[in-house]
């Protein structure tokens, strides 16, 4: 009896129905848009990191900032001697520093790997290489690096949109080209942790363990293409010549660094033997990492600990924008929306059941109890917020793939943590490079989780339960003298 009469009340009321399904549908497709996109602002960031960190990395260990010596300047000083009886005189000059001329000593990393709950620690040399190619009549003539001059022309181990240099020349003309890319020096031994980790080899091989020392290098697809460098050519750095061995691809975002060496390469070319610029730390357990953060800041002075959680605080620009709107404004609209469809939901069950008043009376009047009358109400309403959740779970899913298909790009500028230099830790790039660098541009998605389609359905239930809690208790105060005064 119960199935049938709800099958034709629903039937004869089919645009009330309709009207109550969609406002719970609204609501409902709004909640799953907030939270795909919000899932999808989480992935973003995470790729923003992840390119930094590499795969594995849950912490970075960077030596801590000092105050500037007096006098120093940063700039890196290049000498040029023109010969006077020359009337054009060309010459190159590389200048390769550490990243930030911050480094700690070889042998922290292996007190960084003994601390209680470390599963791992690897180090790695980040450099940054500027180039300087020049021609100079006549006199001699002294380049200090700066923002001004010719330069940006990218060249043989150069990149566009590199720093410039100032040139002071006596008794002479000049005119110079400044370019910077980053190097990194990976462990070749251990390479699950550190700047290539994050990072697959798309054309040719990664290091060997083997490979220690031995004078290779794997670019990243970027630098290749803007050099014009493939597997097996051989690349120039400081007057060492590297064969490539390897392109590297970053598995999200764009690569911070330009080319990678082994180690003891880039110590070499920086003279700074057993010296590493950042430790890559992976936990034995994801929830330990603020314990074994406190233990490297309280056993190992002088060093700086930066954590996913630290470097998320950084990132600002339009991801970040999105992501607060996402979780602030998207939040409390998407309640908002739901409160209102609830109640409209409610309000309209309510005058529905007043419209019936002769139906419910009379029913009453044959011997039906009011917990029926009610029964029946409610049965009615979750019909209609199953309904109303079925229309807004598709809402929500085309919303959620319209995002995705449309994929709008999102820019993350990276700040600084106070220790891995420009673009956090594991970061490269040479002065001219740190702005760009910083920037990063983003795929926007909107994955829907299955938790996601489940907290529709409840909300489709709750909807239905709160009209039909509304609309039952009308129906159970009416009395079956209420449909003899309707008919009169």
């Amino acid at each position: 009896m119960f199935g049938i009469y709800l099958k034709r009340e629903l039937g004869r009321r089919k645009k009330a129905a309709l009207v109550i399904a969609l406002g719970l549908a609204l609501g409902i497709a709004l909640v799953i848009t907030v939270n795909s996109v919000s899932a999808g602002m989480t992935q973003a960031q995470d790729k923003v990191l992840k390119s930094l960190y590499g795969l594995g990395t849950d912490m970075t260990v960077t030596k801590a900032r000092s105050a500037p010596t007096s006098g120093s300047s940063g700039r890196p000083n290049f000498q040029f001697d023109a010969n006077s009886n020359d009337s054009d005189d060309t010459q190159s000059s590389d200048r390769v520093m550490t990243q930030g001329g911050q480094a700690l000593a070889s042998g922290v990393v292996t007190k960084v790997a003994a601390q209680k709950g470390v599963a791992g620690a690897v180090g790695a040399l980040t450099l940054n290489v500027t180039k300087v190619d020049g021609s100079f009549t006549q006199g001699k003539a002294q380049s200090s690096g700066g923002s001004s001059g010719n330069g940006g022309q990218g060249g043989p181990g150069g990149n566009s949109g590199g720093s410039t240099a100032a040139p002071q020349v006596q008794g002479g003309g000049a005119n110079f080209d400044v370019n910077s890319y980053s190097v990194a020096g990976v462990d070749v031994t251990d390479q699950t942790l550190g700047p290539l980790a994050g990072s697959k080899i798309t054309t040719g091989k990664t290091f060997t363990a083997a490979q220690t020392n031995a004078k290779v290098a794997v670019v990243s697809k970027t630098y290749a293409k803007e050099n014009s460098l493939k597997v097996g050519k051989t690349l120039t750095i400081s007057g060492t010549k590297y064969t490539v061995v390897g392109i590297a691809t970053p598995d999200s975002s764009e690569s911070t660094t330009d080319v990678y060496l082994p180690l003891k390469q880039a110590q070499t070319l920086a003279d700074a033997k057993n010296q590493v610029t950042t430790i890559y730390v992976k936990a034995t357990d994801s929830q330990q990492i603020d314990s074994v953060k406190a233990a490297i800041q309280k056993n190992i002075s002088g060093t700086t600990v930066t954590t996913s959680a630290d470097l998320a605080e950084t990132v600002s620009g339009s991801l970040s924008t999105a992501s607060d709107l996402a979780t602030s404004v998207g939040k409390w609209l998407s309640i908002a929306v739901l409160v209102a469809a609830f109640l409209v939901a409610a309000l309209l069950t309510s005058s529905a059941v007043s419209r019936r008043v002769r139906e419910f009376g009379t029913l009453k009047a044959l011997g039906w109890p009011s917990r029926r009358v009610t029964r029946q109400v409610v049965g009615e309403s979750i019909v209609n917020g199953l309904l109303g959740g079925a229309l807004g779970i598709g809402l929500g899913l085309a919303a959620a793939y319209t995002v995705t298909a449309i994929s709008p790009k999102l820019t993350a500028q990276l700040g600084n943590t106070g220790g891995g230099g420009a673009g956090g830790p594991g970061g490269g790039g040479g002065p001219g490079r740190q702005a760009t660098q910083n920037t990063m541009e983003i795929a926007l998605s909107a994955p829907v989780s299955m938790t996601t389609i489940a907290l529709a359905v409840g909300l489709a239930v709750t909807g239905g339960l709160i009209a039909g809690a509304m609309g039952g208790w009308r129906a159970s105060r009416m009395r079956p003298a209420d449909a003899l005064r309707s008919v009169s």
